[in-house]
C-alpha cells in the first residue's frame, strides 16, 4: 500500500499498485537517458501510458490511503513540503519556513500567486481548512494521528502561517507533505462522500481530464502549474488487474511503464525487442511484504502459533523462489534503507521441527491424518491477497505449501483490489492477508502501529496492541537527536519482531520499466520520479499528436 503521496505516511504505495517511490538506485540496469543525443532537446507533447493493477478509490488526499489513490492525487495536488532528488525536505507550497521554539513552533511562509485548477488563488485558508479536515473524528482519514500533535495553527496573513506543538514533534515538517486541499470547494462538503472525490481541483501539475471506473484515468497537464509546465501533456493510467495481460499490453507497446515482477525483469525481457523499446531499472525501494494476522482471531493471538509460522516458511525460498534473489530478507517494521532499521535484529532459521513444538506447546498436535488439531478442531485459515500481483500469489502458495508440512490447512483467497480493501481489510474480515507497506523516508511508524490507530480506515488493521510500542512510538515523536530517535526505534524493531503480528517475508527491489522514447530520466537517491515534470519525449519520437 508510493511518494507520490503524503508524506505522513509514504507508500501504502508501489508495494500495491505499480507506481515508482522513493528509493536508491543500484548499479544495475540505471541508465541516465538525458544523456541520449537524440534526447538533447526538450519538448513539450505527447501521452505516457502507465499501467496501474487497480482503480482509484477516493481523489481526496486526506482520505487516499491506497497505492492508486495515492499515485494520482501526488500529481494533482501539492503539500507544504516535499522531498528533493537527494531525499531532503525542500518547499513546495512554502516559499520558506522557520522551526522556532526548539521545534514547538513551525512558521510556514507561502509562495504567493499559486492558483487552483480553477482559477482561484491559493492562501493559507486552504492550509487551515486541510488542516481542520485532519483532527475532524468526523473525517475518515488515517493520517490525522500527526496532526493531532499540533496545538494551534494560526493564519498570520494569507501567506504566513504559525503551527504551535502541544510538544516537540520530530515528524511535524515531514507530515507538512499532505496534499492541501481547497477551502473555496470543499468547505460545506461531507469529505467523507463529497463528489470533490472523483472531481478534484488541485494545484498541482496535472488535473483530471476522464476517469472510467475500473478502465482508465486520464490527466492533462496544468500549463499555468507554478513550477513550470510538464513536459508529458497527458497521464492515462490503463487499469489492468491481470499481470499477465499487462506484460502482453508492455509486448505490444500498447503500455508505456509499468512494474515489473522478478521473473520478466530478469528472463523475459532480456532480449533485443526490450533493449531497444524500453529502459528497464532495479533499486532497493522502501518497501517490505509480508503476511498480517487478525489479531482478534483466537487462532493467531497465541503468540506460539505465529512463532511457530515463522519458523516454518523459509523466507530465502522465498526471496530465491518469488523474487528470483532479487531482494533482501525483512525481519521488522521499517524499509531495510532506514536508518531506523536494527540490523541487530537476525530472523530466525528455518526450522520445522521448533514449529513443531511451539505447536505442541500451545496444544495443538498431529492427528492421524496428519493434520494439526486442538479439542477436536483442526487449524485451518485463509490468506487473503489482491488480484494483479503475481509475486504475492506465488509467495502465498509458497506458505501454503511450507505450512501443510507441519498440518496447517491452508487456502488462498485472490480478491480484485477495492474489494480486498473496502470489504475485507477495512472491515476487519480475514484471517490473514498477504501485502506490502511502502514506508516514508521519516521512520515514524506511529499511524500503522499505535493500538489508538485501530478504527475502519485506519492502517493498525490488525488490532495490534502493546504498551511499550505505543510509549516508544510516542517518544521517538518527541525526540529530534536522530542517534536517540534510533535507539528508540530499535527497540520497536526487536519487540515487534519478537511478537509476531507480521510474519515478515522480505524488501523487494523496485524494478520498473519505461518506454525509451522518454528523455529527462535522471536517477537520484530518490528514485527516478522525483523529476517527473522533466521528463519529455523529443519531437521525432512523439507518438500521440494534438
Amino acid at each position: 500500500m508510493k511518494k507520490r503521496i503524503p508524506l505522513c505516511a509514504v507508500f501504502f504505495l508501489f508495494a500495491v499498485s505499480l507506481c515508482l517511490g522513493l528509493s536508491a538506485c543500484s548499479n544495475k540496469e540505471k541508465k541516465d537517458l538525458s544523456l541520449n543525443p537524440d534526447s538533447a532537446v526538450p519538448a513539450y507533447g505527447d501521452i505516457i501510458v502507465e499501467a496501474t493493477i487497480a482503480d482509484a478509490r477516493t481523489l481526496v488526499p486526506i482520505l487516499a490511503s491506497d497505492g492508486a489513490s495515492s499515485q494520482i492525487c501526488g500529481l494533482i495536488f501539492n503539500g507544504l513540503l516535499k522531498y528533493n532528488k537527494d531525499l531532503v525536505l525542500v518547499g513546495d507550497l512554502a516559499e520558506k519556513w522557520e522551526v522556532l521554539e526548539n521545534g514547538l513552533v513551525i512558521m510556514f511562509y507561502l509562495k504567493k500567486g499559486i492558483k487552483w485548477h480553477d482559477g482561484a488563488l491559493f492562501t493559507a485558508a486552504d492550509v487551515e481548512f486541510t488542516y481542520q479536515s485532519l483532527i475532524d473524528p468526523m473525517i475518515r482519514t488515517p493520517y490525522s494521528g500527526d496532526f493531532e500533535k499540533v496545538k494551534s495553527l494560526e493564519v498570520i496573513d494569507d501567506y504566513k502561517i504559525k503551527i504551535t506543538y502541544k510538544e516537540a514533534f520530530s515528524p511535524g515538517l515531514a507530515s507538512w507533505g499532505m496534499g492541501i486541499m481547497p477551502k473555496h470547494i470543499l468547505a460545506n462538503e461531507d469529505l467523507n462522500i463529497t463528489e470533490f472525490g472523483r472531481k478534484p481541483i488541485g494545484t498541482g501539475p496535472y488535473k483530471l481530464s476522464s476517469w472510467k471506473t475500473q478502465e482508465s484515468i486520464v490527466l492533462d497537464s496544468n500549463k499555468e502549474y507554478f513550477e513550470g509546465r510538464p513536459y508529458i501533456d497527458k497521464c492515462f493510467f490503463k487499469i489492468i488487474p491481470d499481470g499477465v495481460t499487462m506484460f502482453l499490453e508492455l509486448q505490444n507497446k500498447g503500455i508505456d511503464y509499468m512494474g515489473l515482477s522478478a521473473l520478466q525483469y530478469a528472463r523475459q525481457t532480456d532480449n533485443d525487442f526490450f533493449k531497444t523499446e524500453y529502459n528497464k531499472f532495479r533499486y532497493q525501494g522502501f518497501s517490505f511484504t509480508y503476511m498480517a494476522y487478525n489479531l482478534k482471531d483466537p487462532k493467531f493471538s497465541d503468540l506460539r502459533i505465529r512463532q511457530a509460522i515463522n519458523y516454518a516458511v523459509d523466507k530465502q525460498e522465498l526471496i530465491e523462489g518469488v523474487l528470483l534473489g532479487m531482494g533482501t530478507e525483512c525481519t521488522g517494521p521499517f524499509a531495510y534503507r532506514s536508518w531506523a532499521y536494527n540490523s541487530d535484529v537476525k530472523a530466525v532459521s528455518f526450522d520445522p521441527k521448533q514449529s513443531l513444538e511451539l505447536l505442541k506447546q500451545a496444544g495443538w498436535v498431529l492427528n492421524e491424518s496428519g493434520i494439526l488439531e486442538k479439542d477436536n478442531q483442526i487449524f485451518e485459515f485463509t490468506i487473503i491477497t489482491n488480484q494483479g500481483n503475481d509475486e504475492r500469489k506465488r509467495a502465498a502458495e509458497i506458505i501454503q505449501k511450507r505450512l501443510s508440512k507441519i498440518g496447517m490447512q491452508v487456502k488462498i483467497k485472490i480478491v480484485e483490489w477495492s474489494a480486498f480493501i473496502n470489504e475485507f481489510v477495512n472491515q476487519r474480515k480475514f484471517e490473514a492477508l498477504l501485502l506490502g507497506w511502502s514506508l516514508s523516508l521519516d521512520p515514524d511508524i506511529y499511524d500503522i502501529w499505535h493500538s489508538s490507530k485501530i478504527k475502519p480506515g485506519e492502517f493498525n488493521f490488525i488490532s495490534y496492541k502493546n504498551q511499550e510500542v505505543d510509549e516508544l512510538l510516542e517518544q521517538g515523536r518527541s525526540e529530534f537527536d536522530q542517534d536517540k530517535r534510533k535507539m528508540l526505534y530499535n527497540r520497536i524493531h526487536q519487540i515487534i519482531y519478537n511478537e509476531q503480528p507480521y510474519l515478515f517475508l522480505y524488501n523487494p527491489d523496485t524494478l520498473p520499466i519505461i518506454s525509451s522514447r522518454f528523455a529527462g530520466i535522471k536517477i537520484a537517491p530518490a528514485g527516478i520520479s522525483y523529476n517527473f515534470i522533466k521528463w519529455y519525449v523529443p519531437k521525432s519520437k512523439q507518438q500521440y499528436k494534438p
